[in-house]
Order: C-alpha cells, then sequence, then structure tokens
C-alpha cells in the first residue's frame, strides 16, 4: 500500500517540475513536499497437507521529504519502518531508508542519482542507481539507468539495500507512442558475467478495448548458469481486455522456455504475472492460462482472478484470487484479498490465505 512514485512514472521524464517556482536553495527546502502512509496490515493462513496455520501482522509507516525545484534541481530522502505484533514472523529488516536522491530535469532530458524507487518491466522496487530519461525526440521517451542494489519496503516486508550483482545491472528502456493507440516498448538489460535479455512490448488500446503481446528471451553467462542453475530462457505473453457497462475482463496466456523457464529474466522485478502466489507461473516449460474480472459498486472495487499453470514434467498449479477495496476518506484505504492456492506435484504447498491492509496516505 505504500507509494512508489518511481522517476519513470511520475514525471521526471516529462520534467513537470520545469516551474522553477524556487528562487533560492533555502526556498527550496522551506517550501518542500512531505508524503508518507501509516499502514496495518494483517493475514491468517490455512495451511495444507499437515503444515500448521500461520498467522502475521504488522504496522508500518513511511515517510518522505522531496524539495522544491530550483533551477532544475531536486532532492529527496525517505524511509520506511514496522513493527510485528505478536509471533508473527519478521519483517527482515526494521527500517530502511528508502529513497536518498538527488534530480535534475528540463524539459527533455532528467538525471536521478541515488536511492529511488523504479517501475519498469523487469525492474522494480527500490534501487541504489543512476538513471537518465530523455524526452527530445517527438513520441519517444528513453530510459538509461544503471543499478547496483536493491532493496524491498512494503506493508509485510522490509528488506535492506543488498547487491543485485557483481557488477550491477543497466537498463535500456525505450517507449514510443507515435502510432494511434499503440505504445511499442523495446528493452535491454545487461547483467555483465552473469545475464543479458531483451524484449518487446506491444500494447494497443482503445476506450473499450486492449490488447498486449510481449516477448523477451535471455543469453544467460556459461559461469553464471553453472553455478545457479541458471540456462538461456525466454517468455512470452498476451493478454486481451475489454470494460463493458462497468465490468472490466481480461483474458491472458503466459509461457516460459521448455528447459531454461524465463532464464534469470524475472530476477530484479517483474509485471507480467498476475497472481498473488504463481510460484510456478515463471518455471521451466510453463503454460498459464488466466481470467479475471472487475467491477465497482457502492463505492467498493471488486475483483476476481483465476488461473492454472502447467510447468515441467506434469506439474499443475491452480491460483483464485478474490480482492476488494474501499476509500473510506479520501486518504484511508481498506484492502482485502483471499487467496485459494492447489499446487498438483507439491501438496504441502497448498494453502488458503487471507489479508487485510488498512492505510492512511498523506
Amino acid at each position: 500500500m505504500n507509494k512508489k512514485i518511481s522517476l519513470v512514472t511520475c514525471g521526471l521524464l516529462l520534467s513537470t517540475s520545469m516551474a522553477f517556482g524556487a528562487d533560492s536553495i533555502d526556498e527550496a527546502f522551506k517550501t518542500g513536499s512531505v508524503s508518507g502512509d501509516i499502514t496495518l496490515y494483517g493475514s491468517t493462513a490455512d495451511n495444507k497437507d499437515g503444515n500448521p496455520d500461520s498467522d502475521f501482522a504488522a504496522a508500518t509507516t513511511g515517510l518522505a521529504y522531496e524539495t522544491a525545484s530550483f533551477k532544475g534541481l531536486k532532492a529527496k530522502a525517505g524511509f520506511r519502518a514496522g513493527h510485528v505484533f505478536g509471533n508473527s514472523a519478521p519483517l527482515g529488516a526494521k527500517a530502511v531508508m528508502t529513497e536518498a536522491n538527488v534530480s535534475y530535469a528540463t524539459d527533455a532530458f532528467s538525471l536521478t542519482v541515488g536511492r529511488q524507487a523504479i517501475d519498469l518491466e523487469w525492474l522494480g522496487d527500490y534501487n541504489e542507481a543512476v538513471v537518465a530519461g530523455i524526452t527530445a525526440i517527438p513520441n519517444t521517451s528513453i530510459v538509461v539507468g544503471y543499478v547496483n542494489q536493491q532493496a524491498v519496503a512494503d506493508e509485510d516486508e522490509i528488506e535492506e539495500f543488498a547487491e543485485v550483482t557483481e557488477d550491477g545491472v543497466y537498463v535500456v528502456d525505450v517507449k514510443y507512442t507515435g502510432l494511434k493507440n499503440v505504445e511499442l516498448n523495446p528493452y535491454f538489460y545487461s547483467a555483465p558475467d552473469a545475464v543479458n535479455f531483451y524484449g518487446l512490448k506491444a500494447s494497443f488500446s482503445t476506450d473499450m478495448f486492449g490488447l498486449v503481446a510481449q516477448y523477451a528471451a535471455s543469453d544467460v553467462d556459461t559461469v553464471y548458469g553453472t553455478a545457479n542453475s541458471i540456462s538461456d530462457g525466454s517468455i512470452g505473453h498476451v493478454e486481451a481486455s475489454t470494460s463493458i457497462a462497468g465490468i472490466s475482463a481480461a483474458l491472458g496466456y503466459i509461457k516460459t522456455d521448455k528447459t531454461g523457464g524465463t532464464g534469470g529474466i524475472d530476477s530484479y522485478g517483474d509485471n507480467i504475472s498476475p497472481f498473488d502466489k504463481g510460484e510456478n507461473t515463471y518455471s521451466a516449460d510453463a503454460k498459464t492460462v488466466y481470467g479475471s474480472l472487475g467491477y465497482s459498486i457502492a463505492g467498493v472495487d471488486l475483483g476476481l482472478l483465476y488461473g492454472e499453470t502447467d510447468y515441467a514434467v506434469n506439474g499443475e498449479e491452480k491460483e483464485l484470487n478474490l480482492m476488494s477495496s474501499y476509500n473510506i476518506t479520501d486518504s484511508l484505504g481498506l484492502s482485502l484479498l483471499y487467496v485459494k492456492y492447489d499446487e498438483e506435484a507439491s501438496p504441502g504447498n497448498d494453502s488458503d490465505y487471507a489479508t487485510a491492509t488498512l492505510a492512511y496516505s498523506f
């Protein structure tokens, strides 16, 4: 529930902060903005095959401060801290400084250096990184970045920054919107001496219909693959969606390489798998079919997702997600989730669990 605002999605690339409102550095600090949240999270799980049931409850808070813009320059710092109740499993770390960066933006260029939230197709969470955005080419945005550490900071997990690979990860991500109703998104990632992968995502959308198609393939370094049991892999994804009379629906298919699975493509983040659990969506020879429905009534958003995955040697998993959310006030929201998960090859992993999240954001 904590809000991750990345430079890719929030406007550094578009440089909406180019209104140089602050006349001095002192004014930039005095007129900066504070944002954050206080979140309560709880879950209960009915585990199968003799495994003990488990409960978890935690409170976390996030707080961030960002200066106003002074001649295109900004600075931002933020953290997330948490506390677990009773005999709950630990969050991981008690607190982590999620953001600590300096950014510079013009009408056609942006640069952010330091800890920041990033949301790209295969790069997510909080990253210690250098990221540049270029919008000088019409209908085109280009993101070029380097990441050497990542951290997770959510309502149910907080992890310190840790090395992604010995030499980090380089990324080039391009979005082109010059065709009517179409977005083309080619990308390339390189982790030296570990894995390189590339792909293309194409999206078509109208008021009532949407279609997404994506394919990515990896080239795993021989030594890295041998040490980590990873081989070259690939993933393909197609999803069709529609919205009629307030009801949204989607149908999708995901396929991975027969022997290598994704081949390390999902190592640094992912946005394809729609499931809350989905343990084998990215496994070798995984073929996933899923469908979803969504509807809003009396201010309550309702969602249903069901999918089945066939993988490896006659393995199969089935997952049902039921979701609801309601904004009690403009700043206070409640969300509920129920998951039923069945794994044919490993009945010990079967479980039914439910979560509740209450978050106040400011």
